[in-house]
């Protein structure tokens, strides 16, 4: 009995990690077919009174979900860590701001830390760091600015949408997200703060691409953006786009931000003058990626104005965007936390420029390979192509795939299965005419499913 215990305590925990506002008991059965209700119900009572998940609600209403120390499983904890190479100064601001809070300094807003700052004298990465992006991301172009994230703007609006949102705790798959893009379909079981929080990044990824040539870090872009990226998602309708005049908290953190509206002001200014100054296009986009969120400017949604921010310089100048690829949350909150309690950018760096160089490789555009293949699509290489085999053969549409998806996903380690879902869904949505003989279907298959992948939905037959 001992042995089959962990393996069904780690498949409900794997469900309802999946699930950030709880999920009833009907919800676990669908993802756990063949197990017995009666079962589940006998393991969800032993995970509540072993303190790992956390019951409310009564009868049918009853809501099972994580409680926050079991949010994240140890092993996709350690699978993150070992993803990005950490350096021993990232090692250390880790080390620091995962202590618990109640040890940790309480620090506020240190202006000095942005007011030292000498654009094109000092620099946050280095020569070779900035060579090596340099190498990696261009220039590809000598055409008007935007011209190249035009040529692979269907691609970029999701990759940015889905991985910009996802490190804000959206739990929209790929899928979810290309459906919601390309046909305004939304998600099932999901928010409508998820499908608005997507959409919003849609629209600002647009506008700093159709408007390349007139964007930069001045006050109309950065307040346009915050508008598009904070709609209907604020509770005061006039917050997008306004410089915030309350004192803000972050959460899990010691650092209290600037609380007096004129500095918050004066500050904003500072940045964009210093960030406008900066020569270097990797430098450039780093420095907002720290000091914007640091000032905390407005009421809310300041990282994903970062985000989508640090990709301006590159759209200027087309060279490849900055989508954050697979970029671990925990990783790049820690990174944060590493500026806002330590004025330590170490962390944050490693993350940044492994995430630069993993989009620079999505979107094709270096000039030599990166290294060696990816060891997790060597691993699970035949379970892809078996599946996304079938998935062409069957003609099954997004929504249908990503059910199947999920199914074959649930059949492997707790902590491959959200990157095999990842990475199943990347290579349907990079399939075309020229790729797909690999899959050993014939061109009529293939033409049939492409054909009907965007076809509205149908329940899958059972």
């Amino acid at each position: 009995m001992k042995k089959e215990a962990k393996p069904k305590a780690a498949e409900i925990l794997a469900i309802l990690a999946r699930f950030p506002e709880g999920a009833g008991i009907e919800d676990i059965g669908l993802n756990s077919p063949g197990t017995p209700r009666r079962t589940l119900q006998r393991w969800l009572e032993k995970l509540v009174m072993e303190g790992i998940i956390d019951v409310s609600g009564k009868a049918r209403a009853t809501i099972y979900k994580l409680t926050v120390a079991a949010a994240k499983p140890e092993a996709a904890a350690a699978a993150d860590q070992a993803l990005i190479p950490i350096s021993l100064p990232g090692e250390y601001v880790r080390s620091r701001v995962i202590a618990p809070i109640q040890g940790r300094k309480l620090v506020g807003y240190n202006r000095t830390f942005l007011e030292s700052y000498r654009p094109n004298v000092d620099s946050y990465l280095t020569k070779d760091e900035m060579a090596k992006l340099a190498a990696i991301g261009g220039p590809r172009l000598e055409q008007p600015a935007g011209t190249y994230a035009k040529q692979i703007l269907n691609r970029l609006l999701i990759d940015l949408s889905w991985n910009s949102s996802r490190l804000e705790g959206n739990t929209y798959s790929l899928l979810d997200t290309e459906r919601l893009i390309g046909q305004g379909e939304e998600a099932d079981a999901k928010t409508a703060k998820e499908a608005q929080m997507i959409l919003n990044h849609k629209d600002a990824i647009e506008f700093i691409v159709e408007s390349a040539e007139e964007i930069g870090y001045n006050r109309y872009t950065i307040t346009n953006l915050h508008a598009m990226l904070a709609n209907n998602l604020l509770a005061d309708p006039q917050a997008p786009g306004r410089l915030r005049s309350m004192a803000v908290g972050i959460t899990g953190s010691a650092f209290t931000p600037l609380a007096i509206p004129q500095l918050v002001s004066e500050l904003f200014e500072l940045i964009l003058a210093k960030a406008a100054e900066i020569a270097n296009p990797f430098e450039q986009s780093f420095f907002i990626m720290v000091h914007l969120p640091y000032l905390q400017p407005f009421d809310d949604v300041n990282k994903p104005v970062s985000r989508i921010s640090a990709n301006i310089p590159f759209i200027k100048r087309n060279l490849s965007p900055l989508s954050f690829t697979d970029v671990p949350e925990d990783l790049y909150s820690q990174g944060m936390l590493g500026v806002y309690e330590l004025n330590d950018i170490s962390l944050l760096k490693d993350v940044f420029l492994w995430a630069y160089e993993r989009s620079a490789s999505r979107y094709a555009v270096v000039r030599q390979s990166l290294g060696e293949p990816d060891t997790f699509k060597l691993k699970y290489r035949t379970p892809m192509r078996e599946l996304i085999t079938g998935i062409i053969v069957q003609s099954l549409n997004s929504k249908d795939a990503s059910i199947v998806i999920k199914r074959n996903a649930q059949r492997l380690p707790d902590a491959d299965q959200e990157k095999f879902i990842e990475a199943v869904e990347t290579e349907l949505l990079s399939l075309h005419e020229g790729n797909f003989a690999r899959y050993r279907v014939s061109p009529q298959a293939f033409t049939r499913w492409k054909s009907g992948w965007k076809k509205l939905y149908k329940p899958l037959k059972s």
